[in-house]
């Protein structure tokens, strides 16, 4: 299992936690920039937010290590 792998884990069964985390990270950002890229931060927080829920996709997995 792969340290993404773990982060992944940990994030969803925290994931009100982590949702809240990317609310504040991008408002910070957002208020940062002056509100110049609001549109371009919601859209990341909303695809960073369903990324939580998701499981690995096969092609994710690591295969066997090097014999």
């Amino acid at each position: 299992m792969s340290i993404i792998d773990k982060v992944k884990g940990l994030l969803g069964q925290h994931s009100d936690k982590a949702e809240k985390g990317i609310d504040k990270a991008g408002d910070m950002i957002d208020d940062k920039t002056g509100g110049k890229y609001s549109d371009k931060i919601d859209s990341v927080q909303e695809k960073a937010k369903d990324m939580l829920g998701e499981e690995p996709r096969r092609g994710d997995q690591p295969g066997p290590g090097p014999k």
